[in-house]
C-alpha cells in the first residue's frame, strides 16, 4: 500500500504538468497578432492619422505596446486580446484619415469648379463672326 501512496502525488504532477502544457499550446504565442498591429499601425501613421486621427493612432499605439509588454510577460491572452484591438484601433485611425483627405479634395475640387464657373460668367462675350460675303455670280 505504501508504494501506492508514493505514486499518487508523482500522477497528480504529472496530470498538472499535463494540463500546463495544453493549455499552453491551446493559446500560441501572440507574435503574429502583434505583426499584424504593428503593420497596421504604420499603414496608419504613413496615411497622415497623426494629424487627422490623432486619439486613434494614438489609442492603437498605446494598446500595441500594452499588447508588446504582456507578451514579454507571457500572458498570451491579454497580449493577444491587446494586438487585435490595436490592430481595430489602427484601421479606424487610417479610415479616418483617408475620408479627410477625400474630403478636403472634393472641397478643393468644388472650389476649383466654382471658379471656373465665375470665371466663365465674367469672361467677355466674343465678338459676333465677320459677315459672311455675299455670293458672287459666276462670270462666264
Amino acid at each position: 500500500m505504501s508504494n501506492v501512496t508514493n505514486w499518487i502525488p508523482i500522477k497528480f504532477a504529472a496530470a498538472a504538468a499535463i494540463v500546463s502544457l495544453a493549455a499552453c499550446a491551446a493559446s500560441p504565442p501572440p507574435n503574429e497578432k502583434i505583426a499584424v498591429a504593428r503593420a497596421s499601425v504604420q499603414r496608419a501613421e504613413q496615411s497622415g492619422a497623426q494629424e487627422f486621427a490623432p486619439v486613434e493612432i494614438a489609442t492603437a499605439r498605446d494598446k500595441l505596446g500594452r499588447a508588446e509588454r504582456a507578451a514579454a510577460d507571457h500572458e498570451a491572452e491579454p497580449a493577444t486580446m491587446l494586438a487585435e484591438q490595436a490592430n481595430v484601433d489602427a484601421e479606424l485611425a487610417e479610415a479616418t484619415a483617408q475620408e479627410h483627405r477625400s474630403r478636403q479634395a472634393a472641397l478643393q475640387l468644388d472650389a476649383s469648379l466654382q471658379a471656373l464657373r465665375q470665371e466663365s460668367v465674367h469672361a467677355a462675350p466674343l465678338p459676333p463672326p465677320p459677315p459672311a460675303a455675299a455670293p458672287q455670280p459666276p462670270t462666264e
